[in-house]
């Protein structure tokens, strides 16, 4: 049995937090898990930043309604999704998600939680397991599943060098100058052909 794992941002839809940068006119807000391999440090510092301007749920949700997948993106999931299971895991939060997952064609997805407070003030978030990209790949092969996995940032090298195949997809120069073992993708064709093979070889 097979599947793949699918990273959200920088794969499928465009950053969120780098639209919300240029939305809000806050440009610190474009550093992303591209540039910060902690997670933790990197979303504590949003939130300081968030509440430093007074914003909120509501402003982040705004901008996410008006963000499309990348071109080609809901056809390259189509066609995987026709060929084997699909699951995206994303360092995201239920309530920046459901917007593009309803454009994506609703495919599943395992992300995390914020807390808010009634006023819309981002106050935390949840994760929904520690390391959660890596250990949602070690729960499914624990389950009988062989993986393959795809994404772009520092928070997907756990699943990607975990897994049976994995690749990188628009990622960034440094990410493939320190990982020259990752075959590294920058189109939908390529990538489907290259999971696609993967399968076929397992």
């Amino acid at each position: 049995m097979n599947i793949v794992c699918l990273d959200l941002e920088g794969v499928l839809v465009p950053e969120i937090w780098v639209a919300f940068a240029k939305a809000s006119g806050i440009p610190e807000l474009k550093r992303t898990t591209r540039d910060e391999p902690d997670y933790d440090k990197l979303m504590n510092w949003r939130i300081g930043i968030l509440k430093e301007h007074g914003l909120g749920l509501k402003e982040i949700q705004e901008t996410i309604a008006a963000i499309d997948p990348m071109p080609g993106a809901k056809e390259f999931l189509d066609e995987l999704r026709s060929v084997t299971q699909v699951i995206i895991i994303s360092d995201t939060f239920e309530q920046f998600a459901k917007p593009l997952m309803k454009k994506l064609g609703w495919p599943t997805i395992f992300c995390n939680s914020l807390e808010a407070a009634e006023n819309g003030e981002i106050t935390g978030y949840r994760m929904r397991v520690e390391k959660s990209k890596y250990a949602t790949v070690r729960a499914l092969q624990s389950i009988g599943f062989d993986t393959i996995a795809s994404g772009d940032s520092f928070n997907d090298l756990g699943m990607i060098l975990e897994s049976k195949a994995g690749f990188l997809f628009k990622s960034t120069e440094q990410i493939k100058a320190e990982y020259p073992q990752l075959p590294a993708y920058e189109t939908y064709e390529e990538l489907l052909l290259a999971i696609k093979k993967a399968l076929a070889d397992m």
